[in-house]
């Protein structure tokens, strides 16, 4: 569900950029606003939850259709009703899930700067496509690395913006190329732990403990899976089904088959796995954040769990949790 909303606000900073960063705009004025008067902060976080649901409804024809992306998909259409369901909770009085509001507004300020200054979305995806081909190396896959908008005089569908971030390979004469995008720079699930952590009431010195352990873990299998996808598309190596794969993607030649097994189904499957394990290590450092882990299962589930005390994890939360 976070991880969706990352990636619409990044979609939308590329088709419309005011529409992401007045989702997150929204979100801090209910963050400025729970220093003076909860009350009123409350009501701009329940239409702030409201806001993202309409968003999310706005994006689905981008990742369902566009991105052919069934993760982040099956995420954005869950959003909907989960997100009114977040505001309903909030104007009911569940004030813990003023916690997750927080989280989700300090997620976004983290990530659109990232998405929004050229110079340094530039500086972060060559770096990122510089080390991978790095790797690919190592394993001894040496691609062609391309910048601006064409190669062999073919336009590259995906690239929207001319930077050095382009794999060449060429299957059967023609180029098959793989372009390092900003959701491939791993930033995304960098901005939803940093969020979750900045956002829970606890020392400053186990929250740095917890990023310093688990965000270069997030970069370095950024990296692998990065790797993983090139080599699997452009050696060809997954091409299961690509008649079936094919029909359900609407894809137009088969070559593509290895990237969308590699891609939309394998990592992007795993990457929640990643997360979940994540989330684990910072509970060892940072117990407070399955206060927010307990008002998501909550919300998903309709069911109250006290994680903390399943896992033998003590858990001050600072905040009353009214039942519903």
């Amino acid at each position: 569900m976070l991880d969706s909303l990352l990636g619409a606000l990044e979609a939308a900073h590329t088709v419309s950029g005011p529409l992401g960063w007045l989702v997150v705009g929204v979100f801090l004025a209910g963050v400025a606003l729970e220093r003076y008067d909860r009350e009123y902060a409350r009501w701009v976080y329940v239409g702030s939850w409201v806001l993202i649901a309409a968003y999310w409804l706005s994006m689905v024809h981008y990742f369902a259709i566009d991105q052919k992306s069934v993760v982040e998909g099956i995420g954005v259409v869950a959003g909907i009703p989960l997100s009114v369901y977040v505001g309903y909770l909030l104007a009911r009085g569940r004030d813990s899930l003023f916690t997750l509001s927080r989280a989700v507004a300090l997620m976004g300020l983290f990530y659109m700067p990232l998405v929004a200054i050229p110079v340094v979305r530039q500086t972060l995806i060559e770096t990122v496509t510089d080390q991978t081909g790095f790797v690919l190396n190592l394993v001894g896959v040496t691609p062609q690395v391309a910048d601006g908008f064409y190669v062999d005089g073919l336009r590259i569908a995906e690239k929207s913006h001319p930077y050095e971030s382009t794999f060449v390979y060429y299957v059967g004469g023609e180029p098959l190329t793989h372009t390092i995008l900003i959701a491939c720079t791993g930033i995304g699930s960098m901005a939803i732990i940093a969020g979750l952590v900045a956002a829970v009431d606890a020392p400053l010195n186990r929250k740095f403990q917890a990023l310093a352990i688990t965000l270069p873990i997030i970069y370095v299998l950024n990296i692998a899976r990065n790797v993983f996808i090139s080599v699997s598309m452009g050696e060809q190596l997954l091409q299961v089904f690509p008649g079936a794969i094919s029909s359900l993607f609407a894809l137009e030649n088969t070559v593509m088959v290895s990237y969308i097994v590699a891609d939309r189904i394998v990592s992007q499957s795993l990457s929640v796995v990643v997360l979940v394990g994540l989330l684990w290590l910072i509970v060892q450092r940072v117990p407070e954040v399955l206060t927010v882990v307990d008002d998501v299962v909550y919300v998903l589930t309709g069911r109250e769990y006290d994680l903390g005390e399943a896992l033998g994890v003590t858990v001050d939360s600072g905040q009353s949790q009214p039942g519903d």
